[in-house]
Parts: structure tokens; sequence; C-alpha cells
């Protein structure tokens, strides 16, 4: 008996570590980033501590560096905390997307995963739910999480030391990391037509000063997919038998 657990401890620890290396791309892509929101909450007035913890609690880059600029400039906390909703409200769909997928765990994995579901871990396991195993997802999303503090907190400390260490182009990584995750991802029309909307209708909302330009353009991103989608899915079997029998009332 001893021996079965002690095969299924080092078959989790395979799995895990698999998953370690199968994020580590995204997890070193990510760094420049980590670095920017620690830098950037330092510089905003957030003692160490707090920036620290942004990090360590909330562990969402966007949301942070959003979150951070509206403290800056004097924002409510009801402000924040709907802007917030509305930038992670993604998340959202990756959860229905997986929930098949998870429900059947555990509670303590249930909010174990939830907690540690990125845009980078869905893009790894999201699609993936014929091979899902818990124990690798466990180790790619851990693995990103303690990553991510660790370049928050090395560009928490930069920031206090280093001025302006946010001009050094690391937002470029934001771009960089979203663009990996998005590309791999587009194996058709209607999300090649959802990626196009998305990318003109940011760019030109932005342009014309929109308020809300980023959920506008996602909005209308994902209605563009649905539509295509809809109109591009073959006939059921449902709607075939439909057809036929007004083929033969005619």
């Amino acid at each position: 008996m001893s021996k079965v657990k002690e095969q299924t401890q080092v078959s989790a620890w395979n799995q895990m570590w698999r998953g370690t290396l199968a994020m580590m791309p995204l997890s070193i892509a990510v760094i420049p980033w980590g670095l920017l929101a620690g830098s950037y909450a330092v510089e905003s007035g957030l003692l160490v501590l707090e920036a620290q913890a942004l990090s360590a609690i909330l562990f969402a880059g966007a949301a942070q560096l959003v979150a951070i600029g509206m403290f800056k400039s004097g924002a409510g906390l009801i402000t924040m905390l709907i802007t917030t909703f509305f930038i992670t409200s993604r998340h959202l769909l990756y959860s229905v997307a997986m929930r098949e997928t998870i429900s059947p765990l555990p509670l303590r994995w249930r909010l174990s995963l939830g907690f540690l579901l990125t845009d980078e871990l869905f893009a790894l396991i999201g699609h993936k739910p014929k091979e899902f195993n818990r124990y690798y997802a466990l180790g790619a999303g851990l693995s990103f999480y303690v990553i991510w503090n660790i370049a928050s907190f090395v560009g928490i400390i930069g920031g206090s030391y280093i001025p302006n260490l946010d001009s050094l182009g690391l937002d470029f990584a934001i771009v960089a990391t979203f663009i990996a995750l998005v590309v791999p991802n587009i194996k058709s029309k209607p999300i090649f037509l959802s990626v196009v909307v998305a990318l003109v209708s940011s760019i030109l909302l932005h342009k014309w000063q929109v308020n809300g330009a980023l959920v506008i353009a996602s909005l209308m991103a994902m209605s563009a997919g649905y539509i295509a989608e809809r109109f591009s899915s073959p006939p059921t079997i449902k709607d075939t038998l439909s057809n036929e029998k007004h083929g033969e009332a005619s």
C-alpha cells in the first residue's frame, strides 16, 4: 500500500514539474511586466509591503497597473473595484470554459486552481480538457505565481533606488505576452475575426478618446466572433431533419 502511495506522489511531482517547465517561457516573458508593476506601485506612493501584497493577493497584471494608476490619480475605492471587476471579468469566461473539468475536484483544488487561473494558465491548459491533470495545472500556475511575485519584489526594490524605471520600455512586455498568448490560438475564422475586430476597434476608440475603450472593444470582438461562429457552424442533425420535413411538406 505504501509503495502505491509513493508511486502516486512521484507521479504528482513529475506532473507538477512538467507543468512548471511548460509554463516557463511565459513565466520568463512576464518578468519585465512584474518589474514594471512593482516599480510603478512604489512610485505611486504605496509602501513596500503594500506593493508586494498587491501582487500576492490581486495577482492580475493588467488590473494591478490600472488600479495603481487610479490610486495615483486619487480615484475612489468603489471606482477602482468596479474597474478592476470589468478588467478581470474575462476570468469568468475562463472558469465557465473549464467548469466541466474543474467542478468534479474537491473544494481545496477548485479554490487553489481558481486563484491561480490567469490568461497564461488558461492558454496552456484551457483548450485541452481531455489532457487535464490537476498536478500539472498546479505546477504551471504556482510556478507562474512565484516568478510573478519575485519579479514584482525586484521591481519594488529597484523602483526605490532607480528613478523612472518605467521609462525603460518594460511595458512592451505586456504587449508581447498577450501576442504570444493570442497568436497560437488563432485556429479558425471566427477567432481571427475576433482578433481583428479587437485590434482595430481598440486602436480607433483609444484614438477617439472614448471612455471604456478597452471594455467596448472586448465586447465588440466577442460579439463579432460569436456571430461569425453561428453563421459558419455546420448544420446539426436537428436542422437537417427539420429541413427535410419542410421539403416533404412543400
